[in-house]
């Protein structure tokens, strides 16, 4: 034997490759306990335990029903029952899945068997097995037969085995080296895509618009490829940092199911670290390609603040414009307070609040909807729904004149503006005028006095009578 031969045997024999090692499968009906935190950046961290039987030494784990959109190298594999001894040499994920088409490319250069049917004079049929070899799959099956090459065949294909390396479902391969025969609980914990979770809020204004009763819900989509069956539900708001990863392979399923809503009470919410955890109090079932709701807070009788608001532009500030707009809309705003003096108090995951209110018939009807920002205990949540029928504004610049240099400002310049509001409501209303004021500013002269609400903002309120319009007027100085 050469020196070369002799040593490939001695790396063989000692190094025995994972396809060498009797492979134990393992499914999701050995499952003791799965637990599953999705984040909110498409990810989340699956721990699977299952109890399998293992001889003892080196075996090859055939890890089924995981996810096909795990990150594999994120993958841990410990035993719960046996630890000393355990360890893992290697671990491979076959995400190439079984379907026809993958069985024939498999086969290229291959024989398989061909089965047509024949039918004969008085309805006997006849089947007739053949040979050929497999010469390509693309945009089409060609075939040589002994005597002839076929691209459109009549029949059904017969594969002699199911190659390598195709599975019928996603599956991490490890190779690992078991410190008994026994039963033993393992725990494989990994990162995944395919799931993912957002905040869906319903609020029922009250009749008189002073309070509301609002529901939180939690929408989860799975588009992993597997389900995870009477699973410990954990959500994490806030945005983790994640290193940028290349494009990773994996096997891609589409979004499909239908929506599940499943009542329950209150999630329970905890800090992690500078996030926060939600956990559901049961076990939940989140099935492949499913989208599916679970509940996650429920308060009555809100207090509620609503505010028209009209807000300016800073470039009104920059030139002279006179007439600006005939016919400006006025937003409409609802704000809360997320404490616990006002039924909530719990830290708010990031989402879309759809607001309702009943008609004069008792119909819920639609009136709005705006996202808000994780908001933590104690914040003010403020939702725009949209503009207002019946308030409209018109502004024009009643004069603007440059004043040179003054002291140390090169430029100091003096403008005055007559903004008019008309309320076509059958009831008097408050507008908020809200001016982005450019520059080192001071009101110089207003009808309706102004507060400052930041170092380049002016707002006013302003009383407008039912059916009735007011003008506000102010002069204001800039420097810069």
């Amino acid at each position: 034997m050469s020196p070369l031969a002799l040593s490939l045997t001695v790396l063989t024999a000692s190094l025995p490759l994972l396809a060498q090692l009797k492979e134990i499968p393992t499914t999701q009906k050995d499952l003791q306990s799965l637990a599953v935190t999705i984040y909110n950046q498409n990810l989340a961290l699956v721990k699977d335990v299952r109890e399998v039987r293992l001889p003892k030494g080196e075996v090859a784990l055939a890890f089924q029903e995981v996810s096909a959109q795990i990150r594999p190298e994120t993958a841990l594999l410990r035993d719960i029952t046996h630890p000393e001894g355990f360890w893992v040499a290697e671990q491979n994920f076959d995400f190439d899945l079984l379907t026809p088409q993958k069985l024939l490319e498999k086969y290229v250069g291959e024989k398989v068997g061909v089965i047509s049917t024949h039918h004969e004079e008085g309805g006997k049929i006849i089947e007739k097995r053949e040979e050929a070899l497999v010469l390509a799959t693309n945009s089409g099956t060609v075939l040589q037969f002994p005597d002839r090459i076929e691209s459109s065949y009549v029949g059904r294909i017969v594969f002699p085995k199911v190659p390598e390396n195709l599975r019928a479902r996603p599956t991490l391969v490890i190779s690992l080296n078991s410190p008994v025969d026994a039963k033993q609980k393992l725990e494989l914990s990994y990162l995944t895509g395919g799931l993912a979770w957002r905040a869906d809020y319903v609020a029922n204004l009250a009749a008189d618009e002073k309070t509301m009763d609002l529901s939180g819900w939690v929408t989860l989509t799975n588009t992993s490829g597997v389900a995870y069956p009477n699973a410990t539900l954990q959500l994490v708001a806030g945005d983790v940092n994640r290193a940028q990863q290349p494009r990773a392979m994996g096997y891609a399923m589409k979004n499909g199911g239908g929506a599940m809503a499943e009542a329950a009470p209150q999630m329970k919410e905890e800090g992690l670290f500078e996030y926060h955890l939600y956990t559901l109090d049961r076990p939940t079932t989140i099935k492949a390609d499913q989208t599916k709701q679970v509940a996650l807070l429920s308060a009555s009788s809100v207090p509620v603040r609503k505010e028209f608001l009209l807000r300016g532009e800073s470039y009104y500030y920059q030139g002279s414009y006179g007439e600006i707009a005939a016919k400006l809309k006025v937003g409409v705003y609802v704000e809360f307070d997320n404490r616990d003096t006002n039924h909530m108090g719990m830290p708010l995951p990031q989402g879309v609040v759809r607001v309702y209110k009943r008609d004069s018939e008792g119909r819920a009807q639609f009136i709005g909807e705006d996202s808000v920002d994780h908001t933590p205990k104690n914040e003010t949540v403020r939702l725009k729904l949209g503009d207002a029928f019946d308030v409209t504004a018109r502004r024009k610049q009643t004069d603007y004149k440059s004043l040179g240099k003054q002291g140390r400002f090169n430029n100091v310049y003096e403008t005055a503006f007559e903004v008019e509001l008309k309320n076509a409501k059958k009831e008097s209303i408050t507008v908020s005028v809200l001016e982005p004021i450019y520059g080192d500013w001071e009101i110089l002269e207003e009808s309706h006095l102004h507060t400052k609400e930041s170092a380049g903002a002016a707002k006013f309120k302003v009383p407008v009578p039912a059916e009735g319009s007011v003008k506000l007027t102010y002069r204001v100085s800039m420097k810069w």
